[in-house]
């Protein structure tokens, strides 16, 4: 899908980021977690509070990947101190990529991942790391074939869920 515009989200973009981001988080998650679960926590991280703020957060950026205008994937990355554990000036959070669900296999995913490791150029990052499902085998295939490796586990609470994420970073060399 040669036609991908990854573009920055702006404050005014906020209903359309919700819109995605709910679409989805429940595309990717539905299957294997209970609906009380999945709605507890689309209303709690996705609520336009939430969301407007984290745009205004200036350690904290979103990006649409646009395909003949219309929005079809998106990705959030956290620096500094919006990171939800590392927290460490050299490194950058890539904390969600999502892609609607009729847009998988099809690039959209790569082409948002390459925006985030030219952004971690352009702050001179020197590790990207990020936090997926033990269970969401296709994103850490992903991960791995972008050279991505485990280091660690960390609890991700899904309402009254306890759940598992696998950890992973890549080390990024000068001029990455």
């Amino acid at each position: 899908m040669e036609n991908i515009i990854v573009e920055k989200v702006a404050l005014k973009d906020v209903n359309q980021l919700q819109k995605v981001s709910k679409q989805t988080f429940l595309e990717a998650f539905s299957v294997g977690n209970s609906q009380v679960n999945m709605a507890k926590y689309i209303e709690e991280a996705f609520s336009l509070e939430k969301l407007t703020a984290e745009l205004n957060n200036e350690q904290s950026a979103f990006y649409f990947a646009l395909l003949d205008e219309n929005v079809i994937g998106y990705l959030k990355l956290n620096f500094g101190e919006s990171q939800t554990e590392l927290k460490e000036d050299k490194g950058l959070e890539v904390e969600r990529i999502y892609v609607l669900q009729e847009f998988l296999g099809k690039k959209v995913g790569q082409v948002l991942y390459e925006k985030a490791m030219e952004i971690a150029d352009q702050i001179n990052a020197e590790f990207v790391w990020l936090g997926v499902w033990e269970e969401n085998t296709r994103a850490i295939s992903f991960y791995k074939k972008n050279g991505f490796e485990e280091f660690d586990k960390h609890i991700f609470w899904l309402g009254d869920d306890e759940q598992t994420d696998i950890m992973m970073k890549k080390e990024l060399g000068a001029g990455s």
